[in-house]
């Protein structure tokens, strides 16, 4: 393996590097939770042991690792750089540019010519922007560097296209409770960790992993800082834990796949009628700093869209939590999205208003979008009973059932009945009564459906 990547006396294994850095794995042996992507004759297990080269003879020049924080993706990047003594270059998406990208090739170039290869490390490759992007093209395209990027964002929405088909790309999973357990106890026994300096207590290790949330980086920075924390004593307990870490702050990230995850749970849980799911999900959205506009926002939409008729009072609630919101703020404001999840939550629920809207917009996209009958259309100008214009009209409220037999749909749409009222929660008084109107107001019609 390549030395400069893994030196204790120097580099990030060194006795006063982070416990995170100082248990990185060595060797694929050591990774923990990427069983499936590792597996004998994968691609990634071929990239890393077979120097990049596959059957034929034929290089990799790009892999693109996705997965959430703590998943491997850096480690797993100077694994495939240790193979065959390659150089290791690392640029973060946060803070490099155009012409960083370009000094790094040019000096990949070079060493290509001496005979050794470079390894580009590109991490948080989501946040580079097109013109970055581009700059890595020709490298990956000419085998100048064997490119590793990574992201927690999917790479279909956040890496271009043309680097995306030079690609080969690799999911990580998130680590599972029993994957960072035996992080937490291997970091605990080596000698690179807490050397058997320490004993952890049964509760704290519990209390780690669930802090993790499945970030091995989070688990061995919490280990630290506990360990850190204990004072006259080598047993790491519930105390030293929860005083190290005062706060969690849940793996979020508000512009990738933990957002739109979160946010789909939250919905679906609400839809489905289950208040404990709901006010978990929006439990860990304000806790991870969500925008509570864009929270209410969301009740708004699913307020008619899965409860609609069957509570009426359903979206003046989340109309009321989204303009209370943005009146009072955070922390206050959590109360107002829980009240408003709780009330949606606990409603009937329909989804005949999406329903019906849908169905009349299919019909106009398929050309059903036929002349107004002359009687519906305005008359307010001169000239316009000349037209035909509003001669015939009826005028609802001169009925004493202030309803009239009249045509308001053409001809060819006479058998259309877009909203169909469900029987649930108040909207099962509208069943009777839309069946009612239509017979009054459409007695000549078919009864069909639409």
């Amino acid at each position: 393996m390549n030395g400069t990547l893994f030196d204790d006396s120097t580099g990030p294994e060194r006795p006063g590097a982070p416990l995170a850095a100082r248990m990185r794995p060595r060797t694929l042996d050591e990774v923990v939770g990427q069983a499936a992507v590792l597996a004998a004759g994968s691609p990634l297990r071929r990239l890393v042991s077979a120097g990049g080269t596959v059957a034929g003879g034929s290089n990799w020049s790009s892999v693109i690792l996705w997965g959430p924080p703590g998943t491997g993706k850096t480690t797993l990047a100077m694994l495939i750089a240790a193979e065959g003594d390659r150089r290791f270059e690392e640029l973060s998406a946060v803070t490099a540019g155009v012409q960083d990208v370009r000094n790094v090739i040019r000096a990949a170039r070079d060493e290509l010519i001496s005979g050794r290869q470079t390894v580009l490390f590109v991490d948080e490759v989501h946040r580079f922007s097109k013109t970055q992007q581009d700059a890595l093209l020709p490298a990956v395209e000419n085998g100048w560097v064997t490119l590793v990027a990574a992201t927690t964002e999917n790479p279909s929405f956040s890496v271009i296209s043309p680097l995306l088909s030079r690609s080969i790309v690799v999911r990580l999973a998130l680590l599972t409770d029993a994957d960072i357990a035996e992080l937490i106890d291997r970091a605990v026994a080596s000698e690179r960790g807490l050397d058997r300096n320490f004993e952890l207590a049964d509760e704290a290790r519990d209390l780690l992993i669930r802090l993790a949330g499945g970030d091995a980086r989070r688990a061995l920075t919490a280990l630290e800082a506990s360990a850190g924390a204990t004072v006259g004593g080598t047993v790491i307990g519930l105390a030293e834990v929860e005083r190290a870490m005062q706060e969690f702050a849940p793996v979020y990230d508000r512009a990738g796949d933990a957002h739109y995850d979160i946010t789909s749970a939250l919905i679906k849980s609400i839809r489905g009628s289950d208040v404990d799911a709901a006010l978990h999900y929006l439990a860990r959205m304000v806790v991870a700093g969500e925008d509570p506009r864009f929270i209410a926002r969301r009740l708004v939409i699913l307020a008619s869209e899965d409860v609609g008729l069957a509570d009426p009072q359903a979206l003046l609630v989340a109309m009321a939590a989204m303009d209370a919101v943005s009146v009072i703020g955070m922390p206050e404001a959590r109360l107002t999205l829980a009240q408003a999840v709780i009330h949606l939550s606990l409603a009937p629920k329909s989804n005949a208003v999406i329903s019906a809207i849908d169905a009349a917009m299919a019909d106009v996209a398929r050309g059903h979008a036929p002349a107004i009958p002359a009687h519906l259309r305005d008359a307010h100008y001169p000239g316009a009973a000349g037209h035909g214009h509003g001669v015939g009209y009826r005028y609802p409220h001169d009925d004493p059932v202030g309803v009239v037999a009249q045509r308001y749909l053409a001809e060819e749409l006479a058998d259309r009945r877009y909203y169909q009222p469900t029987s649930r929660g108040a909207e099962a008084s509208h069943v009777e009564r839309v069946e009612r109107l239509r017979n009054i107001v459409r007695p000549d019609d078919p009864p069909t459906e639409p």
